[in-house]
Formats: C-alpha cells, sequence, structure tokens
C-alpha cells in the first residue's frame, strides 16, 4: 500500500471513528434529554393543576365544578399550532384525579373514574408524599408506545399542608416522537456532512504531504541515477528542510567525486604536453643549429599554448557541469545572438578566408543564458572554421523544426568521418585540422553539450545535405 493512501485512510479512520462515536452519543442522547424536558414540563403543568383542583376537589364538587369544564373544552380546542414544521390540532394531555385512598374521581377522558390506581407508581409516590412518574403501554402489551405519567399532590386550600388527593398528568411519547427522529436525522445528515468534509480535508492534507515527497523521490531517484536536476523547491517545513539537506549532500558528493575526475582527466591530458616541453627544453641545453633551437623553442611555446587552451576549456566546461539548472533565463532575440557570434568570429574567418553568412531570423526569439549560448555557438562556429577550406562559406541558419528551435551551423568543410560521428561529444575527444594537422582540447563540443542540456534541449553533428557538417543546438520554443 503507497504511503499515501495509508496517511489518508489513518487520518479518515481517526476521523470517522470520532464522528461515529461522538453521533452515536447524541443520537442516542436526543430520545431520553426530550423526554426529560417533556416530563419537566409536565411537572410544572400537574402543579399548577392541582392548585386550581384543590378548592372543587375539598369541596366534592369537582364533577360538575368549573375546573373540569375548563379541561372538556380545552380538549376540544384546535390549537392551530406549527410546532417546528408538525402541524398541532389537539391537546395530547389526559388529567386523572383521585381522592387521599388513590381512588379515581375524575377523568378527562372519562374512562377510569371510580378503579383503584393506588398501586400506580405516580399515584403511590405521591401519597407518601415523594415525588412520582411512571411510564406505562399505551395500548396494553405494547411496548413500543408509552404514556408519560407526572403526579402532583392536592393540598387542602385551608392549611396547604393536608394531602386530599393526587392530580396525575399524562402525555403520550409519540407526540414527540417526530421531534425526536428529526433531531435525529439532522444529526446523521450533519454528521454526514462532518465525515464527508473531514474526507476532503484528508485528501487535501494528504495530497499537499505526497507532492513534497514525491518530488523528493524523484529528485534522489534523479541524483542516484547521476542525472542533473534542479534541487527540490524551497518549503518552510520538515519536507524543505530535508530536500536541502539533500541538495547539500548532493553537492558534497559530486563535488569530490567531479574534482577527483577533473584531476584524472587533467593530469592525462597534460602529460603529452609537458613530455614535449621537457624533450624541447632538454635538446635546447645541448649545441645545436639556431633554426633547430627555433624549431624546439617554437614547439615549447605551442604546448604552452595547448596547455593553457586545455586548462581554460576544462575550467568552462567544469562550471557548466556543476549547474544542475540554467542560472539565468532572458528572452533573446535570435537575430541579435547569430550576430553577436559572427561578430566574434569576424577576424579568425577572415584570416582562414573563409566568408560566414547569417540567414535572416526575422523576429524569432527563445529563453536561455544569452552568455551560455554565445559560448556554445561559438564553438560550433570555430570547428567549423577549422574544418573550411579557403574560399568556403558558413552559414548561421535558425529554423523551428519538430517543435524546437535548430540554431544551426553549416559549413562546407570534409565532413566528420563515419568513425568518428559518435565520439565528437566525448571529452578530450579531437580530429586533426585539415590545415595544420594539429587537434583542438576536445572540450569545445561537450561545452556545447552541457549548454544545450541546461536549457532543456541537445545538440548533434551531422552530416550536411550537400556535403561538410551540420551543426545544431536544439532548444524548446
Amino acid at each position: 500500500m503507497r504511503l499515501g493512501l495509508k496517511l489518508f485512510l489513518g487520518f479518515f479512520l481517526i476521523v470517522g471513528l470520532a464522528a461515529f462515536f461522538v453521533m452515536r452519543v447524541f443520537v442516542e442522547e436526543v430520545k431520553p434529554g426530550v423526554r426529560q424536558a417533556m416530563e419537566s414540563t409536565l411537572v410544572d403543568a400537574a402543579n399548577v393543576l392541582a392548585e386550581l383542583a384543590a378548592p372543587e376537589l375539598k369541596a366534592g364538587t369537582l364533577a360538575r365544578g368549573g375546573f373540569t369544564s375548563s379541561l372538556a373544552r380545552a380538549q376540544r380546542r384546535d390549537p392551530k399550532a406549527m410546532a417546528w414544521r408538525f402541524p398541532k390540532r389537539a391537546l395530547d394531555y389526559r388529567v386523572t384525579i383521585t381522592d387521599a385512598k388513590g381512588i379515581v374521581l375524575y377523568d378527562s377522558l372519562g374512562r377510569d373514574v371510580g378503579r383503584d390506581n393506588s398501586r400506580w407508581n405516580d399515584v403511590h409516590r405521591t401519597l407518601r408524599g415523594e415525588y412520582g412518574a411512571r411510564s406505562s403501554p399505551e395500548v396494553p402489551g405494547d411496548v413500543t408506545h408509552t404514556v408519560m405519567h407526572v403526579a402532583a399532590p392536592v393540598y387542602d386550600p385551608a392549611d396547604g399542608r393536608t394531602l386530599i388527593g393526587v392530580l396525575s398528568l399524562s402525555q403520550p411519547n409519540r407526540s414527540i416522537d417526530p421531534f425526536i427522529t428529526a433531531s435525529q436525522r439532522q444529526i446523521m445528515l450533519r454528521g454526514a456532512w462532518l465525515i464527508g468534509l473531514s474526507a476532503l480535508i484528508g485528501i487535501l492534507m494528504t495530497a499537499w504531504l505526497m507532492t513534497g515527497v514525491r518530488r523528493l523521490n524523484r529528485y534522489a531517484q534523479a541524483v542516484s541515477a547521476g542525472e542533473p536536476v534542479a534541487p527540490p523547491k524551497p518549503r518552510r517545513d520538515e519536507i524543505g528542510d530535508l530536500g536541502r539537506a539533500l541538495e547539500t549532500m548532493r553537492r558534497k558528493l559530486e563535488g569530490k567525486a567531479y574534482v577527483e575526475q577533473y584531476v584524472q582527466s587533467l593530469t592525462h591530458e597534460m602529460k603529452s604536453p609537458l613530455a614535449a616541453i621537457r624533450g624541447a627544453a632538454e635538446l635546447l641545453q645541448e649545441p645545436m643549429p639556431a633554426e633547430d633551437r627555433e624549431r624546439f623553442a617554437r614547439s615549447i611555446v605551442d604546448q604552452q599554448q595547448r596547455l593553457t587552451q586545455t586548462i581554460d576549456k576544462l575550467l568552462a566546461l567544469a562550471e557548466v557541469e556543476q549547474h544542475g539548472w540554467l542560472q539565468s533565463r532572458d528572452t533573446l532575440s535570435v537575430a541579435t545572438l547569430f550576430a553577436a557570434v559572427e561578430q566574434g568570429a569576424q577576424l579568425r574567418a577572415q584570416a582562414a578566408g573563409v566568408q560566414v553568412q547569417v540567414q535572416p531570423a526575422g523576429a524569432m526569439t527563445l529563453q536561455g543564458d544569452g552568455y551560455l549560448l554565445r559560448q556554445a555557438l561559438g564553438n560550433l562556429l570555430d570547428n567549423a572554421i577549422d574544418f573550411s577550406p579557403a574560399g568556403s562559406s558558413i552559414q548561421l541558419i535558425a529554423a523551428v523544426q519538430a517543435g524546437s528551435i535548430a540554431l544551426q551551423v553549416v559549413d562546407q568543410g570534409t565532413g566528420i568521418p563515419e568513425f568518428a560521428r559518435g565520439r565528437v561529444f566525448e571529452r578530450f575527444y579531437s580530429l586533426a585540422r585539415p590545415a595544420t594537422g594539429a587537434r583542438s582540447s576536445g572540450l569545445g563540443l561537450p561545452f556545447v553539450g552541457e549548454v544545450a542540456r541546461l536549457h532543456g534541449g541537445h545538440a548533434s553533428v551531422e552530416e550536411g545535405a550537400s556535403g561538410g557538417t551540420r551543426a545544431v543546438l536544439w532548444l524548446p520554443r
């Protein structure tokens, strides 16, 4: 199971269980809570009615008095009420009044007059001076529908202490069931929304965390594969700290390996010119003709220039290779870029008897580092000049091909031999120049390849359409 799914399931499980138990407690507490509130209301009403019934109960005129008449009229009323979306069209109260022995003297429904209610808990406890209440089936044997009974003592109005009867006020629990059901439904609905919102928050939090983790993973995979890659995007959290630590570690490890590699390469390339310089210097210590002395001295100068060129090129290549991403990116005009490259190579081209032709690039632009692109195109143009015969021409062409911008340097030289085409971008690999037989440092084309990589493109060298060589710097549009 993937880490993101584990995080989401863990978050959702915690929130879901918490929401479930909270909703369960709420749902289970709604019914007793509502019934307790109803019981409290019944207690108030029973005691008020007990005070109103006391004078007629003592006088023995309860059956034909005003109290019972008023209750009868009240039960015939239509309240025309709307209680929390539920219509109420009749009173649900039932009133029974017993004497001091628990014998029913009055029943608002007219059913239980004369019955001994002293055995019922509400009357029994009230007759003993305690609070009396009970819940009984609305229909005998039906435990699903119950009635709540609350009793209040009826005292002698003369002294307010002598118990002369008990008034019981009852109400079917089914009268409040719609409110309980509606409340439970609302709790479940809100709970479902809570769980859904929690799931959404969990998804967003997991996605946010996993975005950083995936970036670090891709970065680590690229580093382990030896691919150049930009450091992870900065974040102000532990993932950001980890990304910075990985980047620092990568730089230190790569820097150490890079230095070792370049020291070995530089040492290898310096052996030949140093050997030539040492041999010429030893020979110059011996007597020899002036023309031989001049030839050996010139060889020392040539080898020194070769060493200097190799070191300069190696430093330039090292600078771009150490960059995992482009340090500077501007909008550049291709026409201006070509003009700068042509102007920089003008003297060498004139000395070699070669003409550089720049084809109009119009308003074509690209995104990149102007300095690095000028250096790369300058290297391609230098190679073209070295391999072009006197009197020929070199063309600088810009075109859009296969969704990329192709900056091309096309010459009319001897071309690249078949055996060398796969190696021209190798470091220190160089072909002999046709005019002099000398070789370059072999670092120019690797530099071009690195510049192309930094810009998200690549470089290629191939045979031209009409002979010669076509070197292309492919850059994204």
